[in-house]
């Protein structure tokens, strides 16, 4: 599909070259301590979205979406973390509405389960993304990954890499979009701020 769907994140469409073609499977790749579901929760501002929680309860999701800044939509939290999380999962994807979201946060439960099983539930996933137009962004942790987060990487129609740094008082967070099936990916990391919503970080580098 040639459509685009927009993250909410205006600079990050441009530098996409409009957005995140339709029917994309994305990995969001990130380090525990950063603020990285703030990419989630904007994203639920612009389409109707289903949030597959795994470590979190449902109302911890629904009550940090209700106390960010950012802006953010009214996503249907389901809680997956349980018994058979992939199994849940499946059936929950099967579901999906034309043109949604689906986020997974995080997917490492998912990624923990048989490898065969797992491979089974991302084709089944891209499919029906690639049918209902859609778009699906797996939140994944760093450190530590479950050995299928190969799979993810490698069936992700995009990944993004967040790179959270502390050097004394300074955080930066920088993001690299190492891979961009559908389009150009940008050449250079983009360097964001990430406290109430995210933002382009326009303070100047000093070398």
């Amino acid at each position: 599909m040639s459509d685009r769907l927009t993250t909410g994140i205006t600079v990050l469409d441009r530098e996409l070259g409009g957005g995140i073609p339709a029917g994309s499977i994305v990995a969001l790749l990130a380090d525990p301590a950063s603020q990285s579901e703030l990419f989630l929760y904007e994203l639920t501002a612009v389409r109707g979205t289903l949030y597959l929680t795994t470590v979190r309860s449902d109302q911890a999701v629904e009550d940090a979406i209700a106390r960010t800044r950012t802006r953010t939509g009214s996503p249907t939290v389901r809680d997956v973390g349980g018994e058979a999380p992939l199994d849940v999962a499946n059936k929950l994807v099967r579901d999906l509405p034309e043109g949604a979201n689906l986020i997974v946060d995080i997917v490492d439960v998912l990624e923990s389960n048989d490898p065969v099983r797992y491979r089974a539930f991302l084709n089944g996933l891209q499919t029906h993304m690639v049918n209902t137009g859609g778009l699906a962004v797996l939140h994944g942790m760093k450190g530590g990954e479950p050995a299928n987060r190969r799979y993810t990487e490698h069936m992700a129609d995009v990944v993004f890499d967040l790179r959270t740094t502390v050097d004394g008082a300074e955080i930066e967070n920088r993001l690299a979009v190492p891979k961009f099936r559908g389009g150009r990916a940008p050449e250079e990391t983009i360097k964001l701020r990430l406290s109430d919503q995210v933002a382009v970080d326009t303070s100047r580098d000093i070398a």
